[in-house]
């Protein structure tokens, strides 16, 4: 594969290239900027926000609007924003590390999701100047709160679906009517993104003001977890909604959708990275003054396995955020536009939609697997409520269904991949025959390399040309039918999950190294443990697949193929895992980043 340099790649460029550890930004190229920023989300969150959960898990919908209103005088809300509208228009990085911080506090997080991604965001987008002057000054400030109101009872997944309804008058206003569902900030916001169909056909997105007559909210959803946000379904019983708050163009309403969706992805997975750093801490502390046969919990060896993995998954999901916050950035950079010209900004969430849901997925699973195990560790403390860890554990199941259900990423992941292929925007048909021939040929003896984390480069290398040999049998064997064959899509999607959580780990992991980074050998083990079992994953993977699509003599042949793939000699993790989790006990929580 080409080793290339250059900090802006294509969205998933990296299975196709070998990117230098240089050309990928990593946590520990945050700016003195960056740090500060987070450091004032932090204290935001400890010294205002987790002082007061059980108010707001009380519905105290008056305090959550001020905690919104004191985000805003911090200028968190802002951060994607141009300042002519009263933003500070940071970098991507920024938006993450915000995102991030703020996410310690699930329900609160959520709440500021929904106003700072997805009700400033398609106005940034989308909005014409008069909407943006109108509506964006109040919303940074907290004095309105918004909302983003797409789904519907019998439309979740199938958003275009949706049967709420904007009929077209002579006046050029519209009259909406339906009923949306599942609506966060619902009970008490200003303002709403709603998405409806003009005419029962043409989906479009409009804002709707709360004031607006015919305009209610429905009662509060009892639900699993994010106790303290607000969750409610919104009427619409026809709602007059004057012309100037169409945003967007009638019938376009899908780009608003997915591109706020991607963003909103790519977002969920740096507060699932967020909520993992502080229940790593939680249960690092825990560890550390539990005691049990006589000496702490945090010294038998199948706790400091369990430290070891939550971390080690972390630091891949972590990699992958800030590598494609990276990627986003440079490219904005990269292309000419004025401050409020969101259009930079705009292509380069659609270029890195692949990216943004294996953020999404990859977040979401790897924060519900450390916050088991944190309960785990905490043993009986962690299922009653006198411990955070019943909480944190409610709060985040819901990741998996926000933003696009896990389940749906997972289909778009490869076939957004195999519909780049199909309009050669990727050469992925041209790299999957390359790579056919090479499978014909007689094997080629391994280079031996004495660079750092030399076997872990060339499994991650293994594990592209394996993605690529599945993806590109599934899409000869299925062609144009091959969004039907949701099996395979699904196991693909794994591979490709790991695939890029084990490069940008490997890459982030040879950075350090080659930065001289104080810990740089943990991470070469966070990255080592990563690629071994991402290696077991990918194989069980491939092999399901290629199952699924070939028997016979063929399924031997592709197997013997795989075999001849998949020569990755597996490690002795015990020790590295030993060392990340001794070293997380010491500091009392997450030992990488800031």
């Amino acid at each position: 594969m080409p080793t290339t340099d250059t900090s802006i790649l294509r969205g998933g460029a990296w299975l196709l290239e070998t990117s230098e550890p240089s050309a990928v930004f990593t946590p520990e190229r945050f700016t003195e900027e960056h740090r500060l920023i987070a450091q004032t989300a932090d204290e935001f969150v400890d010294n205002e926000v987790l002082p007061v959960l059980e108010q707001l898990e009380q519905k105290d919908w008056a305090l959550a609007r001020r905690l919104v209103a004191r985000c805003g005088e911090l200028g968190l809300l802002g951060v994607d924003v141009p300042e002519a509208y009263g933003g500070v228009q940071l970098d991507k990085v920024t938006s993450l590390v915000v995102s991030e911080r703020l996410a310690r506090s699930a329900s609160f997080g959520a709440t500021f999701g929904a106003q700072a991604n997805l009700t400033i965001l398609p106005l940034v987008l989308f909005g014409t100047d008069a909407q943006k002057q109108k509506y964006l000054p109040k919303l940074l400030t907290g004095e309105l709160v918004g909302a983003y109101a797409l789904s519907e009872s019998g439309s979740g997944s199938d958003a275009l679906s949706a049967k709420t309804r904007a009929t077209l008058q002579a006046d050029g206003s519209f009259v909406l009517a339906g009923e949306k569902m599942w609506i966060t900030n619902g009970g008490f916001a200003d303002l709403f993104i709603v998405f409806a169909k003009v005419d029962g056909e043409r989906f479009t997105a409009f804002i709707v003001e709360r004031a607006f007559a015919g305009v209610s909210s429905g009662k509060e959803e009892h639900k699993l977890g994010l106790h303290g946000s607000s969750t409610t379904p919104l009427l619409l019983q026809d709602v007059r909604v004057p012309a100037e708050n169409l945003l967007g163009e009638i019938g376009k309403g899908h780009k608003v959708a997915f591109n706020v969706l991607n963003f909103g992805r790519f977002k969920l997975g740096a507060m699932c990275v967020g909520g993992a750093r502080g229940a790593i801490g939680e249960s690092a502390k825990y560890a550390a003054q539990r005691k049990q046969f006589g000496q702490p919990i945090a010294s038998f060896g199948a706790i400091r396995h369990k430290l070891g993995e939550m971390t080690a998954r972390m630091y891949a999901v972590e990699s992958l955020m800030y590598r494609t916050a990276g990627l986003i950035d440079a490219r904005v950079e990269a292309t000419p536009h004025e401050p409020t010209d969101g259009s930079a900004a705009l292509a380069a969430l659609e270029e890195y939609a692949v990216e943004a849901s294996i953020a999404k997925v990859a977040g979401s699973e790897m924060l519900d697997f450390v916050l088991d195990e944190n309960v785990q560790i905490h043993g009986g403390n962690g299922f009653v409520t006198d411990y955070p860890a019943e909480r944190h554990y409610r709060d985040a199941r819901v990741n998996r269904i926000f933003e696009g259900t896990n389940e749906i990423n997972r289909l778009l992941i490869p076939g957004m991949l195999a519909k780049r292929a199909a309009k050669h925007d990727l050469p992925i048909i041209a790299a999957a025959k390359a790579l056919q021939d090479e499978l014909l040929g007689p094997s080629a003896a391994p280079q031996a390399s004495d660079s750092p984390l030399a076997d872990e480069r060339a499994a991650v290398q293994a594990f592209k040309k394996t993605a690529l040999m599945v993806l590109g049998l599934a899409m000869q064997t299925y062609r144009e039918a091959l969004g039907d064959e949701q099996e395979v899509l699904m196991h693909t999607a794994d591979i490709l999950i790991d695939v890029f959580s084990a490069d940008s780990a490997v890459l982030r992991a040879q950075a350090a190294a080659a930065g001289r980074v104080p810990n740089a050998t943990l991470h070469a083990d966070a990255a080592r443990v990563f690629v071994n079992d991402a290696a077991m994953r990918v194989d069980a993977s491939a092999r399901q697949a290629l199952a699924a699509m070939a028997d016979g003599d063929t399924l031997r042949t592709m197997l013997a193929a795989l075999r001849r793939l998949m020569k990755v000699t597996p490690i002795n993790t015990v020790a590295p895992r030993r060392r990340i989790a001794d070293e997380t006990v010491a500091r009392g929580g997450y030992v990488f980043g800031m």
